[in-house]
């Protein structure tokens, strides 16, 4: 268990260590546009939504200085590769030899032949990644030019880091609304975050199939390919439908489908929005706050509980009543230790929602501070949780008190599911006592 427990909190300071030295260079004049500083409180808000790539703002990323927009993303860098990158150096120290606890931590969110060569995994990650980023960058630049968009170079730079490490930080100040109708702006963002949030155990995987070294993608591959594609497909159905008359309407066909996909696809963890949240009707409010909570896929620097854990959870919902029936997906048989895992997942998941929700709604409407609704603190405490940076235009509105509580949501968003995913390091203790069962009435 020492072992386990000292990996968690490398791993834990890390984050915490990143995330109070952006505050405090936020703080700094040099940060800041306009004269003066920003408050620490507010500071403090901004580095953790960077480094946990969440996105939400209490104040607008434009105000920042050319010193503030760079440090912001440093931490948006420091946070998305640091969940795995980082993160494995941490846990392997440096490269040493692994230990057996180690090595099962590392392949949750990693690929195979990290077993061997943890540095050599640890380099390949973060050279793939800054080559999307890079080619990302150089098609957003000749994008944004195209458009007309003010210093083209810095916004495509940094849209590129940002949709990559699915943060959702945006230079404008209305996110990406005024390009709603762009698709040379919106399909290269939908192409970096879908690269950012299917994981790279998954690109690696398509790597090694297409050169041959693989005839059969693995199964975790199959379903986070089938899933981004179907949750896809469905979300455009239905927002290109619910927003026809609304948020949409008096838009081409064309634009209206455009934006009814990209709306599909940014709320697993993305953050940008190329429509208000706040005009979205209420089917299409709730159906987003369903992508958020989904999220990406594992071994990715996107949130929420993760495709494969909600596929899994399903599969155990409809699964026939014979205590016996084992759950299989195609011709492969899922481990009851994984099911397991995923419902406590998603059971974890919900409780802190729900605890969240409860305070946010203490510190915000029984203080009589603000007077939101249940969909607006239900749906900025997802977005929180599942990083994601979606909101429906409170989060500037907060108060001190519900500042705290979004902070401390979207640190254990970003880093608690993972934490849940740890395994302990020591093995499976030989159990020498056997219980008697007791029944329990259920229904």
């Amino acid at each position: 268990m020492k072992q386990s427990i000292s990996g968690k909190t490398l791993l834990f300071g890390y984050f915490i260590s990143i995330i109070l030295l952006g505050s405090l260079l936020l703080t700094t004049p040099w940060a800041w546009e306009a004269s003066g500083r920003l408050r620490f409180l507010d500071a403090l808000f901004t580095a953790t939504s960077a480094v946990c790539v969440t996105g939400l703002i209490v104040v607008d990323t434009s105000e920042f200085s050319l010193f503030g927009i760079i440090v912001i993303v440093g931490l948006i860098q420091a946070g998305g590769l640091g969940i795995i990158a980082f993160g494995t150096l941490l846990v392997t120290g440096g490269g040493r030899k692994l230990s057996l606890a180690n090595r099962r931590l590392i392949k949750e969110y990693s690929i195979e032949s990290v077993e061997y060569e943890p540095k050599a995994i640890v380099r390949r990650i973060i050279g793939l990644s800054l080559v999307i980023e890079a080619l990302g960058a150089v098609v957003l630049i000749y994008a944004f030019h195209r458009s007309g968009a003010p210093t083209p170079v810095l916004n495509g730079i940094f849209h590129s880091v940002s949709a990559f490490a699915n943060a959702g930080f945006s230079l404008f100040d209305t996110s990406l609304e005024e390009f709603v109708s762009a698709p040379m702006v919106v399909l290269p963002i939908v192409v970096l975050l879908t690269f950012g949030g299917i994981g790279f155990v998954v690109v690696m995987d398509l790597v090694r199939r297409a050169t041959g070294d693989v005839r059969v993608l693995s199964l975790h591959t199959r379903i986070v390919l089938s899933m981004t594609a179907f949750l896809a497909v469905s979300g455009t159905l239905v927002f290109f439908a619910f927003e026809g008359r609304a948020s949409l309407s008096g838009m081409p066909v064309p634009e209206r489908l455009l934006a009814a996909f990209f709306q599909a696809v940014t709320p697993r963890t993305a953050g940008f929005n190329s429509i208000a949240q706040s005009d979205l009707s209420m089917p299409s409010q709730i159906w987003t706050i369903f992508l958020m909570f989904v999220g990406g896929a594992p071994g990715s620097i996107a949130g929420g509980v993760k495709v494969t854990t909600i596929v899994l959870v399903f599969m155990l919902a409809i699964r026939r009543r014979e205590m016996h029936a084992e759950i299989r997906i195609g011709k492969r048989k899922i481990n009851p230790i994984v099911l397991n895992k995923a419902t406590s997942i998603v059971i974890k998941a919900l409780l802190v929602l729900a605890a969240a929700a409860f305070l946010l709604s203490v510190s915000e409407n029984w203080s009589g501070v603000n007077s939101f609704s249940l969909m607006e603190i239900v749906f900025e405490t997802v977005s929180a949780f599942s990083t994601v940076g979606l909101s429906l235009g409170i989060t500037a509105q907060l108060s001190d008190v519900g500042r705290v509580i979004i902070i401390a949501v979207m640190f254990t968003g970003r880093l608690g599911i993972m934490a849940m995913v740890m395994p302990g390091s020591e093995p499976a203790k030989r159990r020498f006592v056997s219980y008697p069962e007791g029944n329990v009435l259920l229904g």
